[in-house]
């Protein structure tokens, strides 16, 4: 399957897509989709930015047809719980967000269910199951405005260190790293302009607008592969 950045890139934007860039206003959002990646003696580490947490969980579990000890939080607005086939040990709420807290063993399918029910919840789960090591900050993430820094912007910059990733697996190396693939080392940022937004007229609530809306811009990819720099540019309405 393709992570966000994938889709834009190929010219195979989706309902996915939309979802993921509906957060966005009209403005440049820097710093996003951060993703690092390090060549090591017959897999690869990877690190990356919260954006990439679903698409990890999502890849990996489809994989898996087996039990899986499973560790982490759901984060959403909505009620999940009467939807859930696995073990919940505690349900935290503040401001309308509720985060279910996972520590059990289930089958990948079932959360899986889960996340083709919900797909805009945050899947911030850590596991370990074939080959791959998936290690992902249990906490909400934050979502930026255009404009401002993250902690870290006047020295090293923004991290990559949301989610963490040690995997044998090629077929993810090769969408994460679609223009570069073979590398020793890679550093990875983007940077979103949205340009435009269109709203459609048949909408009156300001959810629905924010929902419905078609966001036009333009997305920088720049990439520091081996000790080389490199950028991409791509157009997107979604």
């Amino acid at each position: 399957m393709k992570n966000t950045i994938g889709k834009i890139f190929s010219d195979e934007t989706d309902e996915e897509v939309h979802s993921e860039f509906v957060k966005f206003s009209r403005g440049v959002f820097d710093n996003r989709y951060l993703v690092e990646g390090k060549k090591q003696a017959g897999r690869w580490a990877i690190k990356t930015s919260s954006e990439f947490a679903n698409f990890f969980v999502r890849n990996i579990l489809e994989k898996e047809k087996g039990e899986v000890q499973i560790k982490g939080i759901i984060v959403s607005t909505l009620d999940l719980e009467s939807d859930c086939e696995f073990e919940i040990e505690d349900v935290k709420k503040y401001m309308g967000i509720k985060q279910l807290v996972l520590n059990c063993q289930t089958s990948g399918d079932k959360i899986l269910r889960l996340m083709d029910k919900y797909p805009r919840a945050f899947y911030a789960l850590s596991f370990s199951v074939n080959g791959n090591e998936l290690k992902i900050k249990a906490k909400a993430p934050k979502s930026g405005k255009p404009g401002t820094k993250t902690k870290g912007d006047e020295d090293e910059g923004p991290r990559a260190d949301f989610c963490s990733l040690k995997t044998s697996d090629r077929s993810i190396i090769d969408e994460l790293f679609f223009d570069f693939p073979n590398f020793n080392e890679i550093k990875i940022k983007h940077v979103i302009e949205v340009k435009e937004i269109e709203i459609p007229k048949d909408v009156k609530t300001p959810e629905e607008m924010r929902e419905k809306a078609v966001r036009k811009g333009v997305i920088k990819r720049f990439v520091d592969v081996n000790g080389k720099k490199e950028v991409a540019e791509k157009s997107f309405v979604v």
